[in-house]
This record gives C-alpha cells, structure tokens and sequence, in this order.
C-alpha cells in the first residue's frame, strides 16, 4: 500500500466560492496544511490560478473535475491538466475514461484517480439514474477493481467501502482517497455515507477528503490539527 507522510493524508477541500476565499482559507492554514483540492465549483471563480499559486508555494493539489466524455476530449483534456505538474486529478471509473486519462497523463507525476460512485449518492439515487440492481458496496468494488485494471493509480470511494477495495487483489499498490468524512459529532451535511478520520485509516485509506467542518471551524487550523492527530494516531496502529 501505498504511504504518504502523516501530514499529507489529510487533504483539505477549498469548496468555497472563487479563489480569493480559497486564498484567505489557505492563509488561514498556513503551515498546518499542505494538501488542497480544488474542484469544479471553484474551478470558474479562478480556481485553476490558486492550484497554481498553491503548488508554487510548495503545497499540492488535488484537482478534482470528476472527468467524463470520449476518450480522445479525456486525453487531451488530461494532458493539458498534467502539464502542470498537478498530485492528483479525478475522472469517472469507466475504463475507457481511465484509460484516455493515463493516456493524457504521459510521463507526468499526475496521478489518475477514479471515482466510483459518488458519496451523496444511495440505492434510491442510483435506481433513477437506472444503476444497475446491487448493494452498493458490491458495485463499488467492481468498478474500483476496473479501474485498476485500466490502469488508474486510485480510487475516490466512500470510507464504508474502504475495506472492501483494499482487499482486492488489484488494489495492490493504489491509493484510496475518501470523502465523506466527519469528525465524531460533526454535522453528515449532504454526504450519505460517511465514516470518521480514525475508522476511514482503520479502512485501509491513504488520504481523507475533509472540506466543512475544516473550512466553517471558528479555528480553522486547530480543527485540522486535531483531525490530523487523529489521523497519525490510527496510521501509528495501522
């Protein structure tokens, strides 16, 4: 498995409007933190300009579009992004859309992290998008396992399903991002299936996606100092 220095398996979420909030969180954090991601709701409001304000100070960054078209917009979509030397970058786990990303991703050190089935969503969810029948778990792991076999160097999947994908034997090797994490006590917000900091490590997860109960703490960096005690606590038994 995969290791990652204990200060960068928190990855703190800027899902905040346009860069300049995600600037005045960072300041916020300062040192505390060294792992951000940016997503597509940042992503008009300047959000590229701070990942790469971000990386130049020294920080890296999580790109997170969730890409998904054919293959030949993926790859050349995914080459533009890894020129710029970003961690990680996510796109949908169908294997023709990894496969056009790591494609895309070259040479670069960009790692190509699939999603499974996104966090918000449960059984009924999937029903109307007309997802096939089966306990969430089970297709989880099945398109986690696809992934890997189209080459994808992790998954982005609920710390429920931790576990499950770990103990694949394609899962050798490759990272598990997780969101959907909450602090014991923390509000559940909009995610569905969610886990605490220690129990998504005990799960088998290299980095935690942690954005809320970060970004609206009255102390920002205390909170995310306290969630990463957590995390090496659980890491050092693990």
């Amino acid at each position: 498995m995969p290791h990652s220095p204990a200060s960068d398996k928190l990855i703190v979420a800027l899902d905040v409007p346009n860069a300049i909030a995600g600037e005045q969180l960072a300041t916020k954090l300062g040192d505390t933190v060294n792992f951000y991601k940016i997503g597509l709701g940042m992503l008009t409001g300047g959000g590229f300009a701070l990942a790469m304000e971000l990386k130049e100070a020294g920080k890296r960054i999580f790109i997170d579009l969730k890409l998904f078209d054919i293959g030949a917009t993926i790859q050349a979509a995914v080459e533009g992004i890894a020129s710029f030397n970003m961690d990680f970058l996510t796109v949908h786990g169908d294997p023709h859309v990894v496969r056009a990303a790591v494609a895309g991703r070259g040479n670069s050190e960009t790692k190509i992290l699939a999603v499974t089935i996104l966090t918000s969503l449960d059984r009924e969810d999937l029903n109307h998008a007309l997802i096939r029948d089966g306990a969430i778990p089970d297709l989880v792991a099945e398109r986690a396992r696809l992934a890997f076999a189209a080459g994808a160097d992790g998954v982005i999947a609920s710390p429920q399903e931790a576990a499950l994908i770990r103990a694949l034997p394609e899962a050798a090797g490759k990272l598990i991002v997780t969101p959907g994490i909450r602090p014991t006590g923390a509000n559940r917000g909009d995610q569905k299936r969610v886990e605490t900091p220690g129990s998504a490590i005990a799960a088998g997860a290299d980095h935690l996606v942690i954005g809320r109960p970060i970004r609206d703490a009255d102390d920002p960096a205390g909170a995310a100092r306290a969630i990463q005690a957590e995390i090496a606590a659980a890491s050092r038994v693990h």
